[in-house]
């Protein structure tokens, strides 16, 4: 997780699935928050290709940070609360 870079825009997508109802539209499959969103839906808000929002969250999955789940033919990512806690703490104790 360290090695991984930090972006902005991975920071904001962190951001808006806090609350996803809010920063994204209503889906045709699976519900915003307890389902997550695609990478179709977080390309359009950030205005780039689906591949480069898929790369976004494929990344923050693969840290642990997103939860990815299959609804049909489509991944739904969402935040990881625990694990982002869990995070925290480490840092906070000065990892």
């Amino acid at each position: 997780m360290l090695r991984t870079p930090v972006s902005e825009r991975r920071l904001e997508i962190l951001e808006w699935l806090k609350e996803p109802a809010r920063h994204f539209p209503p889906q045709r499959h699976g519900d915003l928050v307890e389902d997550g969103v695609t990478a179709d839906v977080v390309a359009a808000k950030l205005g780039v290709r689906r591949q480069v929002a898929g790369s976004h969250l494929g990344l923050l999955a693969g840290i642990g940070l997103l939860r990815a789940k299959r609804i049909r033919r489509r991944t739904y990512y969402r935040r990881d609360e625990m694990r982002i806690a869990e995070v925290a703490r480490m840092f906070e104790k000065g990892w």
